[in-house]
């Protein structure tokens, strides 16, 4: 048994997971993961065996547990400095926090109009309102991130090498493919490096073969 665990909901749907188990990965620490399908009967019970919120994810080290995916990363951060989750420069980690904390706490039309649903395709939808507007501010933080991060040398993600503000944006990169979204070409790539991210397509082809379905 490892000294992390990290309890996750359904990963073909449950994007708070995924943003802690990407920053975990990160890590490169070993660690074990529980999946509890939610929206089941028993599934909040089976939650509050392990957290009072009774809400994925739920990371578990030693004795101690923290819950809320942003916290999770944070705590990480903390535990291992050498994974440098956050940008080494001042005002780049500032910046990195403040649209992960944005992400966190806002685009409420998307993600409520928008479920992430990996297995699913619907390039036709109609987007619902406010949706539009959720998209060219994510839009417009990307491009801000890699317009500053392009150059010969620098990664493909938002701050050039992979950060928790990266984890926190990936479910809204599969958002976009799922939904057809059209997106500027830095936005498209920066969609795609997402998708071809060893740890993300680990992820993803978990998700697109589990048994569970949640009919919205």
């Amino acid at each position: 048994m490892n000294d992390f665990t990290i309890i996750l909901g359904n990963k073909n749907y449950s994007s708070w997971s995924l943003r802690s188990w990407l920053a975990l990965k990160q890590t490169g620490v070993a660690f074990d993961e529980e999946v509890i399908p939610l929206y089941e009967a028993g599934s909040v019970t089976k939650l509050l065996a392990h957290s009072p919120a009774a809400k994925v994810p739920i990371l578990k080290h030693g004795d101690l547990t923290v819950w809320d995916s942003l916290a999770i990363c944070e705590y990480l951060a903390e535990q291992f400095p050498e994974a440098c989750l956050w940008p080494t420069d001042t005002n780049e980690r500032a910046l990195a926090r403040a649209i992960s904390a944005e992400m966190h706490s806002g685009f409420v039309a998307l993600r409520g109009d928008m479920s992430m649903d990996m297995r699913h395709s619907a390039p036709d939808h109609i987007p619902g309102p406010g949706v539009d507007a959720d998209i060219m501010r994510i839009s417009e933080i990307w491009n801000e991130c890699r317009a500053a991060h392009s150059g010969t040398g620098d990664g493909p993600f938002l701050f050039g090498d992979f950060t928790i503000a990266d984890a926190m944006f990936a479910p809204i990169a599969s958002r976009f493919r799922t939904y057809g979204v059209d997106l500027d070409s830095v936005c498209a790539d920066y969609v795609e490096a997402i998708h071809t991210w060893p740890a993300f397509v680990k992820w993803f082809e978990a998700g697109v073969v589990e048994p569970y379905v949640i009919n919205w």
